[in-house]
C-alpha cells in the first residue's frame, strides 16, 4: 500500500470519489456536496487555517486503487481547552473492510499529530466547527443521512476501537413528528413564561439578519463556550455562519427570546437539503440549483433538522426553551404546513439537561454517533468529556 497526501486537482476528485464507490449499495447514504467538503481544506474559505492547520490522505492499494482516505488536523485555539493534554483531530475517514488498511490511515493522524506536539486525537470529527462532519455513525443506518452529518459504513466501529480509539461522548440525533407539546405540565410550565411580560419570543426576520446574527452570537457564546473544545465565535464567524445559512433559512424556523429586550435564548431549524441532495450527485451546478429552487418553492421540505439550539446560562431552569417552543407552535400548525417531521441533531451525552428536555417534548433517539479520543501514551489516564451540570 502506498500513502499519498492530496495535493494536486486529481487527488482531490478523488478524495471525493472514493465514498461514492464504498456506498453504492447504501440507499440511506446521500452524497454530500462537493463544495461542502472542498470549502473545508480551503484556507481562503476555511478560517480555522487562521490558528490551525491541516493535510489530508489518500490511500492505494498494489493495484493502484484508492482504498482510503483520512484528514488530519490542529487548533491552537481548543487543543488544550478542556483538555488535560494538548488534542489534535481526525476526521473525513472512509475505507474499505481492511484493518491493515484503516490502521496505516490512523498511524498518519498519529505521527502527524505527534510532531505538532499534540499527545491525543479525536475523531472523527471536522477541521471547523461541531455542526458538521463530526462523530461516527453507529447506529441508525436505517434512516436516511441528515444533512452535514455523517453516515458511515458499520464496520468503521470496529477499527476505532480495535485501535485503541475510546468513547470520548455519545452524540444523540432526537426525532418526533409534527404535532404539539402532548405534556399538560411541560405546557403549563411555558404558558407561564409567556405570561411573564418581561419575556418576549419572536422568529428570526431577514430584513434584520444583521441584528438577529448578533443575537445569536452572544446567546452562542453564553450557552456552548463553556463546553469543552468549543471556542468562542466572533462577530465574523457569526456573520459567516448565517450568510451561508440565509439561502435555505426559513424564517418561521428560527426562532429567538428576549428578556427585557435581551437575547437569552435562540433555537435554529433549517429545512433537510438531503431531500434534495439525494438528486444532485455532489454537484451543485444549473441543473443542481433548479433543483434546490424547485423543492423549496413548489414541491416544499418535508423535514427539519433543529441544527443549534442555546439558553444563557442565568434564563435556564426556567422554561425559557418551553416559552419558545411554545410561540413556535403558533406557526407549525397552520394550514398547509409544509413540514411533517423534525430531527434535533447533536444532543451530547455530557448535557443530561438537553437530553431530558428531548423527551419531555415527545423526542426519541434515531440516529447515534460517537466521538472518539485516542490518547497517544496508554499510560495516560483517559477520561470523557465533562458533564454539564
Amino acid at each position: 500500500m502506498q500513502l499519498v497526501s492530496v495535493k494536486t486537482p486529481q487527488q482531490a476528485k478523488a478524495f471525493l470519489e472514493l465514498p461514492v464507490k464504498l456506498y453504492k449499495n447504501e440507499k440511506n447514504w446521500i452524497r454530500p456536496l462537493d463544495l461542502d467538503i472542498e470549502k473545508v481544506f480551503d484556507p481562503k474559505k476555511n478560517k480555522f487555517f487562521k490558528h490551525g492547520e491541516c493535510i489530508r490522505w489518500l490511500l492505494y492499494d498494489s493495484n493502484k486503487e484508492v482504498v482510503g482516505r483520512v484528514a488530519a488536523f490542529t487548533n491552537e485555539k481548543t487543543a488544550n481547552k478542556g483538555n488535560d493534554q494538548a488534542t489534535g483531530g481526525m476526521g473525513f475517514f472512509e475505507c474499505v473492510d481492511n484493518q491493515a488498511f484503516a490502521f496505516c490511515l490512523f498511524d498518519a493522524c498519529r505521527d502527524w499529530l505527534l510532531e505538532r506536539g499534540m499527545k491525543a486525537m479525536d475523531g472523527p470529527v471536522n477541521f471547523g466547527e461541531r455542526d458538521a462532519w463530526w462523530g461516527l455513525l453507529v447506529d441508525g443506518f436505517d434512516k436516511p443521512a441528515t444533512y452535514n452529518m455523517n453516515y458511515h459504513l458499520p464496520y468503521y466501529r470496529t477499527f476505532f476501537e480495535n485501535y485503541g480509539f475510546q468513547v470520548y461522548f455519545n452524540q444523540y440525533t432526537y426525532g418526533r413528528s409534527y404535532k404539539p407539546l402532548e405534556s399538560d405540565l411541560i405546557r403549563r410550565i411555558g404558558e407561564r413564561v409567556l405570561r411573564n411580560p418581561d419575556y418576549t419570543f419572536e422568529h428570526l426576520k431577514k430584513s434584520q439578519l444583521d441584528k438577529f446574527t448578533e443575537d445569536f452570537r452572544i446567546v452562542y457564546n453564553k450557552a456552548w463556550t463553556k463546553h469543552d473544545g468549543v471556542g468562542e465565535m466572533s462577530s465574523q464567524q457569526a456573520r459567516e455562519l448565517m450568510g451561508q445559512l440565509k439561502p435555505i433559512l426559513d424564517e418561521e424556523l428560527v426562532f429567538f427570546g428576549y428578556y427585557k429586550g435581551e437575547a437569552v435564548s435562540f433555537f435554529v431549524i433549517i429545512p433537510d437539503l438531503n431531500e434534495v441532495l439525494g438528486h444532485l450527485n455532489g454537484k451543485m451546478n444549473l441543473v443542481g440549483m433548479g433543483t434546490f429552487m424547485y423543492y423549496k418553492f413548489f414541491r416544499k421540505f418535508k423535514r427539519a433538522i433543529g441544527v443549534a439550539f442555546g439558553v444563557a446560562p442565568e434564563h435556564q431552569n426556567r422554561g425559557v426553551s418551553i416559552g419558545m417552543i411554545l410561540e413556535y407552535e403558533k406557526y407549525a400548525f397552520k394550514p398547509n404546513y409544509p413540514y411533517n417531521e423534525m430531527e434535533f441533531i447533536w444532543i451530547g451525552d455530557f448535557n443530561p439537561k438537553m437530553m431530558s428536555m428531548m423527551t419531555e417534548i415527545g423526542c426519541s433517539v434515531t440516529k447515534t454517533h460517537i466521538t472518539y479520543r485516542k490518547m497517544f501514551d496508554d499510560f495516560v489516564p483517559f477520561r470523557r468529556a465533562t458533564m454539564i451540570k
